[in-house]
């Protein structure tokens, strides 16, 4: 399946900022599961292009003249298999995942939530883990506006609602608890729902020999309709845009998404 992406994401600030760096997440790679046909960054200035340790093609921009916005944006056609065949392990050891961050530590609630899950999380880990997706996102619904963008596992899980960054992070602080090798996964899905494509993120898990894709906020694997933009440990390693600046004072920021099949666009 084609699909089309379109990503800008925007900051305002009340003051001029002196100046600015950011790093850009937002480049999807070549891999088993999906061929950039054509990618395009529309930035206010070239920006150095590297890959960093997760494999990750990441793009620094920086403004050293004053600003009083930033407007960056991401387009193109990325061409996603239906077919599952699976994916190397990638530059970093499988037991760096199995590793707990601050964003995905276990606490007491968390492990009675998934204790009744263990036994079959260990024998038969694809049933397992598809039991704790559809249980995750019954114990936290899907809500915008309850939890903050550095919330952990924890906190999300305590508050009960979330978006797919919290349930990426519980379900990962559940699966490395249990030795199970997971990743955080950044990137773009085609849905009617618009509210989940801005940034959307789900879970891997190595299973079998490969990395097996578990989208909890839509209770389903992470299949052709999900474009992968980047990986790692958590949300912090996989950030689309994440910068630093000098003065500005408040600042706004807006991120805006549109995915659609590459058939329809052509409509």
């Amino acid at each position: 399946m084609s699909i089309r992406v379109r990503h800008e994401t925007s900051y305002h600030y009340e003051q001029p900022v002196r100046r600015s760096v950011q790093t850009l997440r937002i480049s999807p790679p070549n891999n088993a599961r999906q061929t950039v046909i054509h990618w395009n960054l529309d930035l206010p200035a070239p920006a150095r292009a590297w890959t960093d340790g997760f494999g990750n093609l990441c793009h620094t921009l920086v403004l050293d003249q004053p600003h009083d916005s930033i407007l960056i944006c991401a387009q193109g056609v990325v061409d996603v298999r239906s077919g599952d065949l699976g994916e190397a392990i990638g530059p970093m050891p499988l037991e760096v995942f199995m590793r707990p961050t601050a964003l995905t530590l276990m606490d007491p609630a968390i492990l009675e939530f998934a204790s009744p899950m263990a036994h079959t999380i260990r024998t038969r880990p694809f049933m397992g883990l598809h039991d704790l997706m559809l249980a995750l996102i019954d114990r936290i619904p899907y809500a915008s506006g309850h939890t903050k963008v550095g919330d952990t596992a924890a906190q999300a899980f305590a508050t009960g609602r979330g978006v797919c960054q919290d349930h990426t992070h519980v379900f990962l602080a559940c699966a490395r608890s249990l030795g199970l090798a997971a990743r955080y996964v950044s990137g773009y899905i085609l849905s009617n729902d618009q509210g989940h494509v801005a940034s959307h993120a789900w879970a891997e898990v190595w299973i079998g020999e490969r990395w097996v894709g578990f989208d909890v906020s839509n209770s389903r694997s992470a299949g052709s309709e999900h474009i992968r933009l980047a990986q790692g440990m958590d949300y912090a390693d996989t950030c689309p845009v994440r910068g630093v600046r000098t003065g500005g004072g408040t600042e706004s920021m807006h991120s805006y998404a549109q995915v659609e099949s590459q058939l329809s666009s052509q409509q």
